[in-house]
């Protein structure tokens, strides 16, 4: 994988040190390292696909990885000839902590200077890259991964069990947090500062949700305009697109094909399973736009195949079952001799398309009745004794427990960390090493951090962090890079994030009907069909194979059998969920199993 990597502070041994955090960090094995070193500090890059690099000069240090575009003429020049870390450490000496306002993309760097023992580490706006650090007394680590922050002797590799609960939770680690203790991730559009031994952390962006009133056609027309110019940058040579079948993906295709005026290679993912396969919707935009359709069905074996895959491409545990779809479609499109790859990621986070937008404006509407009509009558119908159990009051009763929830802890409702009695679900010494509502409280922090009341922007808001950077862009990037794809997303382009932000909120979510503008204004692009499909995403009918298929059961059995003497889970609710996923709840219980299974063959893979 590419990765940058490096700290500030006094370290004699800093050539073995370099050696020990890159060896950690599951570099692409044959990519060389670039790296520096002496004993106040080091820097190092490796970069299979070219956008990783280090600079150091007079007495400053820049690590970059990503591909960054430069507002300022002179640093675009200086990038374009040189670097894009030459155009880092100059953009510094002259701008400061205000050169990631210059900048746009995806990129993740640090500075150094070491004669005054100060650091900055800045990520982008979105959180494509990633980056990480830990501050031991006045020592400054960080890196691309966390590996190979934990590599170094003044961290370590101490397990945090409120990680674990957060995993088991978001089936991911969220930043700020990461697994270890100590060390901390970078939140999209932050700044890091290291002085005179203290960290001090700022966003340099924030997302701006001003609504811009313009007509319609002016609306329509900018989108077009930015939507073409972000898939001509993120074009290059040797590039194919992902076809799922969505909106997303078809209007990236489409957008790409009409900019080259030629047929785009797609690649197409399908299950033999019901309800999962959406290979028909992928045939009708590669139909439309003549693309070059490559398609490849995914087996049961082949999720056997991917598990030791996917433990060992992320640096942390995840538990996304869609990594596996996504791995095999970059590795097709490798076998095909591509080196890059475009994604639609990112479309439904910034355009209101996620379903739960729509379904929570029906709770929402709750609070638009009296509070006086709510207390006295229809909450105490939806509370009568004997009744409230029983079909249509149950819904009542349901609906109104639900809206009294509020958002944004109202979106976890059915989290299974929330549906079960934790004293059932979780051992009682690892309920006592960890807050529970710490995760609970995150989800918070971001929702109430948003530059809007309105709750449609502020759900929005808070898929950007969770549902995008913590897991979707995650689950893309490893598993791309472990195919040896490089992939680049043209919807999360800035100009496009800050285009889709300014748009009036009934624009994103028309009554119930999501994504209203983005699909009006492609209407003359999509096809019907796809327009008017309804929400599904690229799932995984592990639950049903798992089942059905011996080996695959089998790893499983293996995985739970081991994750039992880790002493999180109860054994018996282990043993209540494989029984559950036997019978007709087989792709519902199928989620939290390949969560436990993938927490335990990703710390079999890395040896803890």
């Amino acid at each position: 994988m590419d990765g940058i990597f490096g700290w500030l502070g006094d370290h004699g041994a800093h050539q073995d040190l370099i050696k020990q955090m890159g060896q950690a960090a599951h570099l692409a094995p044959g990519v060389p390292l670039h790296e520096h070193s002496s004993p106040a500090f080091g820097v190092a890059a490796s970069s299979r696909f070219g956008k990783a690099d280090i600079h150091v000069e007079n007495g400053l240090a820049a690590c970059l990885i990503g591909r960054p575009v430069f507002l300022d003429a002179e640093l675009a020049a200086l990038a374009s000839e040189r670097h894009p870390a030459v155009a880092v450490a100059h953009g510094w000496l002259r701008h400061g902590e205000k050169l990631p306002t210059l900048m746009r993309g995806n990129f993740a760097f640090a500075v150094l200077e070491p004669h005054k023992h100060q650091a900055c580490l800045v990520l982008d706006r979105v959180g494509a890259e990633r980056l990480c650090y830990a501050k031991h007394g006045g020592q400054l680590v960080f890196g691309s991964s966390i590996q190979s922050v934990a590599a170094h002797p003044a961290v370590g590799r101490t397990i945090d069990p409120q990680a674990i609960y957060d995993y088991l939770y978001f089936h991911t680690v969220p930043a700020p947090r990461s697994l270890y203790r100590g060390v901390r991730k970078l939140l999209p559009g932050q700044l890091v500062s290291f002085r005179n031994g203290q960290i001090q952390t700022r966003f340099y962006w924030h997302a701006d949700y001003t609504p811009v009133e313009a007509p319609f056609a002016t609306h329509r027309a900018q989108f077009r305009s930015v939507l073409d110019q972000a898939v001509r940058d993120a074009d290059g040579p040797a590039t194919a697109a992902f076809l799922s079948g969505g909106t997303d993906s078809s209007t990236i295709v489409g957008a790409l094909s009409a900019a080259r005026g030629a047929p785009v290679d797609t690649f197409s993912i399908g299950f033999d399973a019901a309800g999962f396969d959406e290979m028909e919707y992928a045939r009708c935009a590669a139909e439309r736009y003549a693309s070059r359709p490559h398609e490849y069905y995914l087996k049961p074996a082949d999720i056997v195949t991917a598990i030791p895959v996917i433990a060992g491409a992320y640096d942390e545990p995840f538990g996304n079952a869609s990594a596996v779809p996504t791995y095999f479609c970059a590795q097709a499109a490798r076998e095909a001799g591509f080196e890059r790859m475009l994604a639609g990621d990112g479309g439904d986070e910034i355009f209101g398309g996620n379903a739960r937008y729509a379904k929570q404006k029906l709770f929402e509407n709750y609070f638009r009745v009296p509070a006086a009509l709510r207390r006295n009558l229809i909450e105490p119908i939806a509370h009568l004794p004997g009744l409230s159990s029983r079909f249509p009051l149950s819904k009542l009763k349901s609906y109104v427990q639900q809206a009294n929830i509020g958002l944004p802890l109202r979106l976890e409702s059915y989290n299974f960390l929330h549906r079960t009695p934790l004293d059932q679900l979780l051992t009682a010494d690892f309920i006592r090493a960890v807050d529970p509502s710490a995760a609970d409280a995150a989800l918070i922090e971001v929702y109430e951090r948003t530059a809007s009341d309105q709750y449609i922007n502020r759900m929005m808001h808070l898929d950007l962090k969770f549902t995008l950077a913590d897991n979707d862009l995650r689950k893309v990037n490893s598993m791309t890079e472990a195919a040896g794809i490089e992939v680049r997303y043209p919807l999360l382009d800035d100009r496009m994030v800050a285009f889709a932000n300014h748009l009036p909120v009934d624009y994103q979510v028309r009554g119930q009907k999501l994504r209203w503008f983005f699909k009006e204004a492609l209407s003359d692009l999509l096809p019907e069909k796809i327009i008017n499909k309804s929400k599904h995403g690229f799932g995984l009918p592990f639950g049903v194979w798992s089942t059905q298929y011996a080996p695959l059961g089998d790893t499983v059995g293996d995985s739970l059998a081991s994750f039992k003497q880790r002493g999180w889970i109860q054994p018996a609710y282990l043993d209540h969920m494989l029984a559950m996923q036997r019978g007709p709840h087989a792709s519902y219980y199928g989620v939290m199993i390949w969560v436990v299974m993938m927490l335990e063959q990703w710390l079999q893979a890395n040896d803890h």
